[in-house]
């Protein structure tokens, strides 16, 4: 049996980088529905619409910034500057007072990142042989994730101790921002001899369009019809409180998603280098409608928490797989283009899903927009396998 070679060193540290940020972003967020809603009066139809909105906007700058680092053959630059430019524009949160105001400071903060998202992805496959992509798509999600649940963790205990005081963890989440700067700055070496992509068409040209390849094609498909069936976790959030959670404890629900999150990430992806990729991909999505059913029937905190451990085990399934395809089937000195491109179209989809649960929610209450989302989730996995037949990945 051979023995299995360690990761880069690059992809450890740029999984810390993603952990820091990760933990700054998720302190913010992990309060910021129920901010909106109690504090500045507004509804879930407008959280969904701002969730869409951010997640969309950080797609569609992630198209640019990928083409651009295959055009200069060099992806760090950029990554600093999209992480740098989250980490600047951290304390608007605490300093806003509308919600137009909330919405002007994700939207900056998501076009950091997507400056700093399709560099960052690429600059994985560049510093790892094709052979342990799914472990190193992996263990950078997973190590997202771990921010994902200190955020959570210290966003309570900085609740119970300063009495609810909402904007003073906003003001707490910009110091692990910084850091991860520090450390994408010091502990990330660009890797020589990156292909610059030479005669690099347009994406909406129709050389562009084939350049990325079939393959590539039929993962986009596939991505979409996951992405419509689940929309932003701030839902989850809102779920909480819906069912009579304390405030200082709602953030505990995003550390049940994002635990079994990071449990799962990590072994998913190193078990997709030695079986393949696409079971499990399909095995993740039906794990999400178990998750949907769980919170559409809850009526207690306890099936909440089920629902949201499940939600995080279907992301762990999935979201590092469709890293690892991006990497397998894109054309090396088009990589980063291949990762703004998927990042565009799903963030696209994204906004669609969480702008009808948004009114799904508003219109007819919690429980019947999981059972939506069970439903689109059931068409979507079958939708999966008819594609899956069709084009084989």
């Amino acid at each position: 049996m051979t023995e299995r070679k360690p990761l880069p060193r690059g992809v450890w540290a740029l999984g810390f980088v993603s952990l820091l940020m990760d933990l700054s972003s998720e302190m913010i967020h992990s309060l910021l529905p129920v901010f909106l809603v109690t504090v500045l009066g507004a509804s879930a139809l407008s959280v969904g619409i701002i969730e869409g909105i951010a997640e969309a906007t950080s797609s569609i700058v992630k198209l640019f910034s990928g083409t651009l680092s295959d055009r200069i053959g060099r992806r760090k630059p950029l990554a600093l500057l999209g992480y740098g430019m989250a980490a600047v524009t951290k304390p608007l949160f605490p300093l806003a007072s509308s919600v137009s105001m909330v919405l002007a400071a994700r939207f900056v903060d998501r076009v950091g990142k997507g400056i700093r998202g399709a560099p960052r992805d690429a600059l994985v496959a560049d510093l790892t042989p094709p052979e342990q992509r799914g472990a190193a798509y992996g263990l950078r999600q997973a190590l997202d994730t771990v921010g994902a649940v200190l955020g959570p963790l210290a966003a309570m205990a900085l609740m119970a101790l300063s009495s609810d005081d909402v904007r003073l963890v906003f003001w707490a989440a910009a110091l692990p921002a910084v850091l991860c700067v520090v450390v994408l700055a010091l502990g990330v070496r660009e890797p020589p001899g990156i292909p610059k992509a030479r005669a690099l068409h347009p994406i909406w040209t129709r050389e562009g369009l084939a350049g990325l390849g079939r393959p590539f094609w039929a993962l986009v498909a596939v991505a979409v019809l996951m992405t419509l069936a689940r929309f932003s976790e701030a839902f989850l959030v809102l779920r909480a409180q819906d069912v009579g959670l304390a405030l200082a404890l709602v953030p505990a629900v995003m550390v049940a998603m994002n635990v079994t999150y990071t449990l799962t990430a990590y072994p998913v992806g190193a078990l997709s280098d030695r079986i393949g990729r696409h079971g499990l991909l399909l095995a993740g999505f039906a794990v999400l409608i178990l998750s949907d059913a769980a919170l559409a029937l809850a009526d207690g905190p306890l099936l909440v928490f089920l629902g949201a451990a499940l939600w995080g085990v279907h992301m762990g399934m999935t979201q590092g797989l469709l890293s690892a395809l991006v990497a397998d089937g894109a054309p090396p000195d088009r990589r980063g283009t291949a990762f703004g491109v998927f990042n565009l179209v799903t963030g696209v989809a994204l906004l669609a899903a969480s702008v009808l649960a948004g009114a799904l929610w508003s219109a007819t209450g919690p429980a019947a927009t999981f059972w939506a989302g069970a439903g689109f989730s059931a068409a979507a996995l079958l939708g999966l396998l008819l594609v899956r037949r069709g084009f084989p990945l």
